[in-house]
């Protein structure tokens, strides 16, 4: 088995460090092209106008880009206008009925939609809570309104947007290939469904709109995350003879993943970071396993979830924390709670928690289902 990748998960290059796993490095780029060069945009000095999301400094690449016929990548990994609608009367916040999340405005089709159950309904025409009209506003940026920012500043661009939205086959991929390559498109706004597996000659800048985007909450592997997605996008730059810039834009410039970003220091970063792990008594230092109960009813889910945590087997290197409601508490009409184990690694975790749960009886309508490693702790 060959595992390829520019950004190998922190689990994958500790295995080779243990020997587990044997590492063949590409030393450098395909051909003539050379790494592109990246540069930090402070959003707090480099401060876009008012009601815009993009630095003076990147937009002015953007029109240098354009005047010599090179094409442009503005990445931000945020589908639709905006994540939030909010009322300007009330303080309402426009929420999906099946989870705890905002629905997220798209423009384009003018419709609210939930990124996690797909729930969709048309937008509202005045608060759903006070009826007050004109007082629902927009807050925060999707990559439809980085879109709109840059026909309002180069109308004379020909931009796409690249989502799952747009971007849903084989043909409509092929579709935006052949543009790209046929010069039909000078500016690109695109998710992580562009960061990875094209190449395209001719583009030789890339934005990256909200580099902090990943770095909040309480998400083990945020950091490594927001490094890997940052490195990919980076890497759409200069991919051939013509050099690529990338602008970061960011409001924490001295965050140890920005500078890595900027310094090219991929290993100094898994350094670090396993460092923290190791310091932390996290994977891959340690194992880690989520139990989620889920059910219609909460107090049913709420009971269920205190049984199992109070039936926790003591075990040495073995600890349950929890339950608690999940970060996503309720999803598809489910009320979610987890609770979270920590085991050394020479405890058989599978084991101990088969054990553990087969013994205990719960409602059919109750959900208990484990998931051991996980990557997303959601």
């Amino acid at each position: 088995i060959v595992l390829a990748s520019a950004t190998p998960a922190i689990e994958s290059r500790h295995q080779v460090e243990q020997g587990t796993y044997e590492q063949l490095e590409l030393p450098a780029r395909f051909g003539t092209a050379a790494l592109p060069t990246v540069e930090a945009l402070d959003l707090t000095r480099d401060i876009p106008p008012k009601g815009s999301w993009l630095a003076p400094t990147l937009v002015n690449a953007l029109e240098e880009n354009l005047k010599k016929g090179e094409q442009s990548l503005l990445f931000l990994n945020r589908r639709g206008f905006a994540p939030l609608t909010l009322c300007r009367t009330c303080g309402h916040r426009i929420n999906c009925p099946n989870c705890t999340a905002w629905m997220v405005e798209h423009r384009l089709t003018r419709r609210l939609a939930c990124h996690h159950c797909g729930h969709v309904m048309p937008q509202p025409e005045k608060c759903p809570e006070c009826d007050d009209e004109d007082s629902l506003v927009a807050c925060g940026p999707g990559v439809e309104r980085i879109c709109d920012e840059v026909k309002m500043l180069f109308p004379e661009a020909r931009t796409a947007i690249v989502t799952s939205d747009t971007i849903w086959s084989p043909a409509k991929a092929g579709e935006f290939v052949a543009q790209m390559e046929a010069g039909a498109i000078d500016i690109v706004v695109g998710t992580q469904l562009v960061t990875k597996g094209y190449h395209f000659p001719n583009l030789t800048l890339v934005g990256v709109v909200d580099a902090d985007i990943g770095l909040e909450g309480g998400d083990l592997r945020a950091a490594e995350r927001s490094f890997q997605q940052i490195a990919q996008v980076a890497g759409r730059a200069g991919r051939a003879e013509k050099p690529g810039h990338v602008y970061v834009q960011t409001r924490m410039p001295n965050a140890a993943v920005i500078q890595a970003i900027i310094k090219n220091d991929r290993d100094g970063f898994y350094a670090a970071e396993l460092e923290a792990r190791r310091a932390a008594a996290a994977p891959p230092f340690a194992r880690l396993a989520a139990i989620i109960v889920s059910s219609e009813d909460n107090s049913e889910a709420m009971e269920v979830a205190r049984m199992i945590g109070q039936t926790a087997p003591k075990v040495e290197g073995f600890s349950v924390y929890g339950p608690a409601p999940a970060p996503l508490a309720m999803l598809r009409g489910r009320h979610r709670h987890r609770l979270l184990i920590h085991a050394h690694r020479s405890v058989e975790l599978q084991v101990i928690v088969r054990d553990w749960l087969e013994q205990l009886e719960w409602p059919r309508a109750v959900r208990v289902g484990v998931d051991v490693d996980p990557y997303s702790f959601v």
